[in-house]
């Protein structure tokens, strides 16, 4: 070690430990992983420093990714994931696909081949940048290693930047051999991006205080801002109902009377209700998907549109807006409070809440469901847990039936709607929370996919409950074949010989199946108690369905429930 002309020092160091001092510098202490040839170097370093960051070996590279993608979601940090080249490296793309669906910052740093062997069909070579490009924000592939430690704070930097999202680093395996000098250096520094002017505040504050029916639409930029106080404050001032999308959960209490529920194919009857009769409504870090608008020329059409996001591309890109403020929201939000005047709105508030009251959500609860499920959940851990889900009928009850009240407590894949993702990122939840109860909500058909990260959890005993939610089908998928397909259940029947509880046992883990109500609530109480890896096997009927529901391009206003059925 020796000064440098900067004032600072420098090593001559291996590519590979340069990786792991950039690593270190940027905050890392956890990575998600599996070794290969290509990337052995850089695990030989790890393996030197294995007291500073710690390495999660999972079970397969996809389970890598969710993990990396839910230590993210429910930190705020940048998750991190590492794989070799080849498979290795393809094995991780349907991860940082999700964690681009969702601007989840996470960095993936994989190794190929040495440089002289990339475009010859070397064995195990893949051009993962290339097959990566259209879904991260941004892609390296690393050939020398004069550049290495700045290319990696230059991926960190943007994945945590503007609007999160995964930026993939690919490296050589001759550049984690080379030798470089190697200068420290701290973080960039963090700017909020804000390009609103005072006169786009000032036409916001007008709209507001022109409506006479507005309504708060809330997406996941809420969550990933940080804005929940401005969020309570801003509903306050606009004295407004607010509904939020499955990615917005936790950024406003769901225990508020001002809540509705999500909006959307499967939100409530009031949400989809109330924004198709509100005359202003009110975007704050959304993006209207498909899954939330229904028949976009229909969406809202009797009012005014206000968004606010950080990413100008959203603006007018699945809705025609009336006015709009690029920036973040947490600072939007505080300059749009601080020169708002208290709204009242007495009618248009009772209006909404004699629709809550005439359309709740409701289930049979005479026996065992999902809905009764998560609502025990609910009760049990005080609305307190991390709760991650998987893709299909489950994740709709998960959203539907708990009460979020705090951001980065509800973990699920919204925008690629991507099964096998929940047990992966319940691990990289509980890793980055370990003070937390963590739980995944599954169904079968999802479960199947990934289930083999149980053996993750009981190596190193991280203590995630795994509920698999078991009604034979694909539920969300029947569902559609019963409403839609005359009842041709094409393929979606999975009642066969595998025991969920076996494989969980021979993969290490306890576990319960149940199969009454009284049984759910005592096996979870044993859960909790352990803590230790547990699944608990819910057996349901095969036929409940998610209620309410919107056909697919259907107006929201034709929200339908099983009584109109």
């Amino acid at each position: 070690m020796r000064n440098s002309i900067y004032g600072g020092t420098y090593m001559q160091l291996t590519g590979s430990e340069i990786v792991i001092e950039c690593l270190k510098e940027q905050g890392v202490d956890t990575v998600f992983g599996y070794p290969g040839g290509t990337i052995l170097n850089i695990y030989d370093a790890l393996y030197k420093h294995s007291n500073e960051i710690r390495h999660v070996l999972t079970s397969h590279e996809q389970g890598a990714a969710h993990a990396a993608d839910g230590y993210a979601r429910a930190t705020g940090k940048v998750g991190v994931c590492m794989a070799t080249s080849g498979p290795g490296a393809t094995n991780l793309v349907t991860g940082i696909a999700t964690a681009y669906m969702d601007s989840v910052p996470m960095v993936a740093i994989t190794a190929n081949v040495n440089l002289p062997l990339l475009g010859k069909d070397t064995f195990q070579e893949v051009d993962i940048a290339g097959v990566t490009m259209p879904i991260t924000k941004h892609g390296y592939i690393v050939k020398n290693v004069e550049i290495l430690a700045d290319t990696l704070r230059k991926a960190f930097h943007i994945a945590r930047s503007g609007r999160p999202g995964p930026v993939l680093v690919d490296i050589t395996k001759d550049v984690t051999a080379a030798l470089c000098e190697y200068t420290p250096a701290k973080p960039q520094e963090m700017e909020r991006i804000d390009r609103f002017t005072q006169q786009e505040i000032d036409q916001v504050v007008e709209l507001i205080g022109q409506a006479k029916r507005p309504y708060i639409y809330l997406g996941g930029g809420a969550v990933i801002s940080g804005a929940s106080q401005e969020v309570a404050r801003f509903a306050e001032l606009v004295d407004a109902p607010v509904c939020d999308t499955l990615m917005g959960k936790g950024a406003f209490d769901g225990n508020s009377p001002r809540y509705t529920g999500m909006i959307g194919m499967h939100g409530t009857k009031t949400s989809n209700l109330g924004v198709s009769q509100c005359d202003l409504l009110i975007a704050l870090g959304a993006r209207f998907s498909d899954r939330v608008t229904g028949n976009p020329k229909k969406f809202a059409e009797g009012a005014k549109i206000i968004h606010i996001d950080i990413d100008a591309a959203e603006i007018n890109k699945n809705i025609r807006v009336d006015a709009s403020l690029i920036g973040d929201l947490k600072s939007v939000l505080a300059a749009i409070n601080a020169k708002l005047k208290p709204q009242t709105h007495f009618d248009w508030m009772k209006q909404i809440q004699e629709l809550k009251n005439t359309y709740p959500l409701k289930y049979d609860k005479e026996k065992l469901s999902c809905p009764y499920v998560i609502e025990e959940i609910d009760r049990i851990t005080k609305g307190e847990a991390i709760i991650t889900t998987d893709v299909g009928q489950h994740q709709m009850w998960a959203a539907q039936y708990y009460h979020y009240t705090q951001p980065r407590t509800f973990l699920s894949s919204g925008g690629l709607g991507t099964m096998g993702y929940g047990l992966g990122a319940c691990i990289g939840a509980q890793v980055g929370q370990p003070d937390k109860i963590c739980i995944n909500i599954a169904g079968d058909g999802c479960f199947r996919m990934n289930m083999n990260e149980l053996a993750t959890a009981s190596r190193y005993n991280i203590p995630i409950i795994q509920v698999v939610i078991n009604n034979h089908v694909l539920g969300m998928v029947r569902q559609w074949q019963t409403l839609f397909y005359g009842k041709r259940y094409s393929q979606t029947v999975l009642n066969d010989k595998v025991d969920f509880c076996k494989v969980a046992e021979g993969l290490g883990c306890r576990a319960i199946r149940v199969t009454t109500k009284e049984e759910f609530a005592t096996a979870l109480g044993t859960a909790l108690i352990l803590k230790a890896p547990m699944l608990i096997e819910c057996v349901i009927p095969e036929d409940d369905k998610v209620f309410p529901m919107v056909p697919a391009g259907a107006p929201i206003s034709e929200v339908f429930d099983g009584d109109d059925l």
